[in-house]
């Protein structure tokens, strides 16, 4: 499987899910499709980098499986907390 890499011209956007209310579903910040974490079929986004701290995940970078724009996912562990 080839992994695209993100070149710094593109836009990263990023996405704080500790603010996000509900299952953690999400549109897309570029086309607005529906990214949810429930998806495992990656039809609808792509993982292509994770961050870990301390034995946690701290960051994770996805692409959208539609646009291709890379969204980066923040904020997991207030949202596990909450």
């Amino acid at each position: 499987m080839m992994m695209k890499k993100l070149d710094k011209k593109d836009s990263v956007y990023t996405i704080n899910l500790a603010i996000i209310e509900g299952d953690g579903s999400f549109p897309c910040p570029k086309c607005g499709m529906a990214i949810s974490p429930e998806d495992e079929s990656e039809e609808n986004y792509r993982i292509v980098d994770t961050k870990v701290v301390n034995d946690k995940l701290a960051e994770l970078v996805i692409v959208c499986g539609k646009c291709g724009s890379a969204i980066k996912l923040a904020g997991f562990q207030q949202a596990f907390d909450a």
